[in-house]
């Protein structure tokens, strides 16, 4: 199966489920963005998943955290084996799936519960629910114990969340039981910054906005050169968070033509993640939009006393397309 026709599969598979799905984004360091209500979706196909870097991790994790968005894997092989269908695998922090398995997700709502490590398979127990049977039914954790062929310190970690089962100790379990008593992975978490990383960019372009008291993370793979969001450090706090970032692109000494085709892709995931998108210009011809995307020109900024008149002005000129 060629890599396009994964791409074009999950693109069917998520508008016929209701999601919004963006375009296919082809060098980017994800390939689409799928929306269905709170959840929106960071999409990154690979016929390989050995051929994913730690920088490509960084990245989606980066953007990930500022729309509040899951990054997700879809990939086909690892070396040459097959991904199996319900095991949730892992690349440099972020969760991978198969194909199958993404499908069971969005049409079954069934979620995978095997996660796949270097020493093999193994399933989160629900601990609390473990601890409450067991009691319920007046084991002791020396009796569980000896029924499962496990040690004492083992059932006591299960019950604690220390440590993770295999699949073929949970089963057992769940005879002894009769109840059900594992976790399903959480596939849709949303990256969070890590506590070394500074949240602002003092030296990030544009510099306008860093002025007016935005916070602006510079990006790489992207069919944008960078986010800018008020607020960075409370904006959790606030319940529309994408609507104060913006998805922000410079002039560069680009050709017009080029600047057009960078409009409808950044238009394309400003609807997608509910973010505003902006193009920032330094030459002083007046030009209020590209394709529908607001142009905001330096010498404008130079007026605005903080980030909430660039987000009006931003707002109004889209507007009035």
């Amino acid at each position: 199966m060629q890599r396009n026709e994964i791409l074009k599969e999950i693109n069917e598979l998520l508008l016929s489920q209701g999601f919004e799905s963006s375009h296919i984004y082809d060098r980017s360091c994800f390939d689409m963005v799928a929306r269905k209500k709170f959840l929106l979706l960071l999409l990154k196909v690979l016929i390989n998943i050995d051929g994913f870097t730690g920088k490509q991790a960084e990245e989606i994790k980066k953007l990930a955290h500022y729309f509040l968005a899951s990054p997700l894997i879809v990939g086909l092989k690892s070396k040459k084996e097959y991904l199996e269908e319900d095991v949730v695998y892992e690349r440099h922090g972020i969760p991978v799936i198969a194909l199958e398995t993404l499908r069971n997700i969005i049409i079954e709502d069934i979620y995978p519960e095997i996660f796949a490590d270097r020493g093999g398979y193994f399933v989160q127990i629900d601990g609390k629910i473990l601890s409450e049977i067991r009691e319920k039914q007046n084991l002791s954790l020396k009796d569980l114990a000896d029924m499962a062929h496990v040690s004492r310190e083992t059932i006591y970690k299960y019950e604690h969340g220390l440590v993770r089962a295999c699949p073929e100790t949970v089963m057992m379990l769940e005879n002894i039981l009769n109840l059900k008593i594992t976790l399903s992975v959480d596939l849709f978490k949303i990256p969070q910054k890590p506590d070394k990383e500074p949240i602002e960019f003092p030296k990030a372009e544009p510099k306008e906005l860093v002025d007016l008291g935005f916070g602006v993370i510079p990006t790489n793979r992207t069919p944008f050169d960078a986010i800018a969001k008020t607020d960075l450090k409370t904006y959790k706090e606030r319940e529309s968070n994408n609507q104060n970032s913006v998805i922000t692109n410079m002039e560069k000494n680009r050709t017009h033509n080029i600047l057009k085709k960078m409009a409808l892709s950044v238009k394309d995931l400003s609807e997608i993640t509910g973010s505003n998108a902006v193009f920032i210009f330094e030459n002083r011809k007046k030009l209020e939009n590209i394709k529908g995307i607001p142009v905001v020109h330096n010498w404008e900024i130079e007026d605005m006393e903080n980030s909430g008149e660039f987000i009006k002005l931003v707002k109004e000129r889209k507007e009035c397309n």
